[in-house]
């Protein structure tokens, strides 16, 4: 009996060392290891600045009057479309006719004058020759007669400018162009006293418009004119619009401890959606070449080990700043790159692979017998279990 319960205990024995040794060893799945693998190709490399803007005219001019009076005739108004030299407005001339009156009989009055002692002046030149009057008498009617030749050239530059002043009552647009704004209405009062008055803003061509926009301190450095400008409007926003940056303006203005510059776009406005005054979402490309052979920029970041690419496959590694690998074979093999510039997400390679070539981007580990939706790829923020999709 004794002999039998040795028997079984060893026969158990034996099955516990069998399943441990199962555990330990035969229940372990494979881990599966894939290359994952981008194309080197051409593509189109940019580097970009954003900020904000308002569309402007490229020209535009503020009208204004020199003389005080009361505006008694308005020929425009808002979108009309005027010409140089156009009668836009007309102040009342009452009282600038009345100065100019005064001054015209004013200097009919120092003409007289003049008249009288030009004359008086050479009969006493003629007595003085002949020793009839003094010398103080004679002196007396030529200082008489160059004071009144005085007052008749102050008399006439009182006409010119009382006319001037009557002239600036009918007030003309300075350029071709289209009224933006009406400041006045017939009947008000302007005073020029102590500046002057602003009637209406005239813009010179709307289908020829520009965006101010004000780039931060941290990108002025990348900004040039010439550069190619996209940008887009709240009004219109399916639509992008184009141009390029004709004028990076040295001026520095700082709001709210913030340094900014005024870089000027032009946006072509052939058919006036661009209206002045809206805002612009601008992107200025700093940098721009396209069809050049580029790589993701992933790929550098990528560096096999002997125990993450599997013990049945080789590697070979190679000397280089910048270097890429591809899978040939069971071998992974570096090769060393030379690189131009990159935007961030791409990186244009210069020489050392050729178009075409697949290059390896990251390493997928596996593990055999696992559901395929435990394999499938993970957020690198979301938790998962062991062996799930390790890269």
């Amino acid at each position: 009996m004794k002999k039998i319960s040795k028997i079984w205990i060893f026969v158990i024995l034996l099955i516990l060392v069998a399943l441990a040794f199962w555990l330990f060893s035969g229940g372990k799945k494979e881990e599966i290891i894939n290359f994952k693998t981008v194309k080197v190709d051409e593509g189109t490399l940019q580097n970009s600045v954003t900020a904000t803007g308002t569309i402007e005219p490229v020209t535009s001019v503020t009208v204004g009057t020199q003389v005080s009076g009361i505006v008694s005739k308005l020929y425009v108004d808002y979108n009309s479309i005027v010409k140089k030299g156009q009668v836009i407005a007309e102040l009342d001339k009452t009282n600038l006719t009345s100065e100019l009156n005064t001054a015209k009989a004013n200097l009919s009055s120092a003409q007289s004058s003049l008249n009288y002692q030009a004359a008086n002046y050479s009969r006493y030149q003629t007595l003085f020759k002949k020793g009839l009057v003094s010398a103080d008498d004679f002196e007396n009617a030529q200082l008489s007669y160059n004071q009144a030749r005085d007052q008749v050239a102050q008399a006439t530059e009182n006409v010119r400018r009382a006319q001037t002043n009557l002239s600036y009552a009918t007030i003309t647009s300075p350029i071709d162009g289209v009224v933006l704004s009406k400041s006045v209405e017939e009947g008000q009062t302007v005073a020029a006293s102590f500046n002057t008055p602003e009637l209406f803003t005239i813009a010179k061509d709307l289908t020829n418009m520009q965006v101010v926009a004000n780039v931060d301190e941290a990108d002025i450095g990348d900004v040039k004119s010439g550069e190619r400008v996209t940008f887009t409007v709240d009004a219109y926003p399916n639509d992008t619009f184009h141009g390029t940056v004709t004028q990076v303006r040295q001026e520095a203005t700082t709001t709210n401890n913030v340094v900014t510059y005024e870089v000027v776009i032009s946006a072509p406005n052939a058919n006036l959606k661009l209206k002045p005054g809206l805002t612009a979402s601008v992107t200025i490309y700093t940098f721009e070449r396209n069809n050049v052979l580029c790589v993701p920029s992933k790929v550098f970041r990528f560096t096999p080990t002997k125990e993450t690419i599997g013990k049945q496959r080789k590697l070979e590694d190679c000397n280089g700043k910048s270097k890429v690998w591809t899978l040939e074979g069971n071998v992974v093999k570096a090769h060393p790159v030379k690189t131009g510039m990159t935007d961030g997400v791409n990186t244009e390679i210069l020489s050392g692979v050729s178009k075409g070539m697949e290059i390896i981007s990251e390493i997928e580990v596996t593990t055999e017998g696992m559901p395929e939706e435990a394999n499938q790829a993970q957020s690198p923020f979301a938790p998962g279990p062991p062996r799930r999709n390790r890269k």
